[in-house]
């Protein structure tokens, strides 16, 4: 071309459009990211199906025992047998001779028998239910529960200032027999069955030792 649009020089201008660096890092990033995040899921597939690895096989049977119940304080606790449980029966109503008769019949159900007679002026036509069963603290969660079984309903007391294992039962107003000898034993099994450690959770020290 001539005249005034004449190209000089030897440099001539470039067609090609700029490069967008900007675009290019992001695109950078982005792949590094998918590539972590990939290979993190991987890692993660396999300590599943590997069962954790090193760390599992570090801890051994001893983190596997950490995850199974064991007795609570009061399962462990042992329930005493009738034979161990010294009762005294006292009768707190108007009818007469039922303290002995109770005492005997407790004594054939295995209880050991203490004083038999009336009540004191204390509990001396008193007590409207069924009776009460009474002694020391100790015997809040083994030897009156296991003598409840012998009479529903009665009401269980304790006194902390009482001396001794033995405990009372004060026969009331509302009382005509003992439980049932059969509903009893259930009652008595089932109570020591409660207290008794399962089957599983007397085998894990075993397993864990």
């Amino acid at each position: 071309m001539g005249g005034q649009y004449r190209i000089t020089g030897d440099k001539y201008p470039r067609m090609r459009r700029p490069r967008r660096r900007g675009r290019l890092v992001l695109m950078m990033v982005a792949s590094v990211a998918v590539v972590g995040v990939g290979g993190w899921g991987t890692l993660q597939l396999i300590d599943v199906f590997t069962g954790g690895g090193k760390q599992a096989a570090a801890a051994g049977p001893k983190a596997a025992c950490a995850t199974k119940a064991s007795p609570s304080p009061s399962a462990g606790a042992a329930v005493p047998k009738p034979a161990q449980i010294t009762v005294n029966v006292y009768n707190a109503t108007p009818r007469s001779g039922l303290a002995k008769s109770t005492a005997d019949e407790l004594k054939k159900r295995g209880f050991r028998i203490g004083d038999v007679g009336n009540a004191s002026a204390q509990w001396d036509k008193k007590v409207k239910g069924t009776g009460v069963l009474l002694g020391p603290a100790a015997s809040l969660d083994t030897s009156l529960p296991v003598l409840a079984t012998q009479l529903s309903g009665a009401e269980r007391r304790t006194e902390a200032t009482r001396k001794g294992a033995t405990v009372d039962l004060i026969i009331g107003t509302a009382f005509k027999n003992l439980t049932v000898r059969a509903t009893a034993d259930k009652a008595l099994a089932a109570l020591s069955g409660a207290a008794a450690p399962t089957a599983g959770a007397s085998a894990s020290p075993k397993a864990c030792s």
